[in-house]
């Protein structure tokens, strides 16, 4: 039976990448042009993709933008997109599942710190979990398997004793290439993408319990 379950957080605990590009898509529709969402999906699940939005479109438009306007008024519009959101289907279920079984709960997320600490604490999430392995913690962020490798060493398990929760190929990468079970449960933004990588593919962790997978 493995011992761990580690969770990444954006478009995987909470939806925040859809609001993410919703917010994006109305600054480039702002300023006369499209953002694809082809080109938005090499960012998600990481840190390290080279993607810059402000660079791009600047790039689209061919003149300087004014960042910080553009900025404070993106964080505004995503911050009231994600005003009354709540965990994803089963997500709670699985946590719940996991502290009964005695199974150890980690996080492994390309986002920093104070990222991975607003949303937890909003949905009132933090206890939960024992480890938390953020951006600012690591090397790389995904899709190498940093992340996760710092994950299991501090919840003293081995990666095949460990489940890992994705929704984004970045995220599938990491969490096989760190030598860990993982199951991947695709949002909105994601649901188009190769996840073929993952071990299984849900639409809903509220499909099965996790005791399904914990000895697969």
């Amino acid at each position: 039976m493995r011992k761990a379950i580690i969770f990444d957080l954006d478009g995987t605990i909470l939806d925040t990448e859809t609001p993410e590009f919703v917010s994006w898509q109305e600054v480039y529709s702002a300023h006369g042009v499209p953002l694809d969402q082809a080109v938005w999906a090499q960012a998600i699940g990481t840190t390290d993709s080279g993607f810059d939005p402000y660079r791009h479109l600047e790039t689209l438009i061919g003149n300087p933008i004014d960042r910080p306007s553009i900025r404070a008024a993106r964080h505004a519009h995503f911050d009231r997109l994600m005003a009354a959101a709540e965990p994803r289907a089963g997500v709670v279920a699985w946590l719940d599942e996991a502290r009964d079984l005695g199974v150890r709960i980690g996080l492994a997320s390309s986002s920093g710190i104070v990222w991975v600490s607003r949303f937890l604490d909003a949905l009132g999430l933090r206890d939960r979990f024992e480890v938390l392995a953020t951006r600012n913690r690591v090397e790389h962020s995904k899709p190498a398997p940093d992340l996760y490798e710092l994950a299991v060493a501090e919840l003293g398990v081995q990666p095949g004793e460990a489940v890992a929760v994705e929704d984004s190929p970045n995220g599938v990468l990491a969490a096989k290439s760190a030598g860990l079970y993982c199951v991947a449960v695709p949002n909105p933004m994601t649901a188009g993408l190769a996840l073929d990588g993952a071990d299984v593919r849900l639409t809903s962790l509220a499909d099965h319990p996790l005791r399904d997978f914990l000895n697969a």
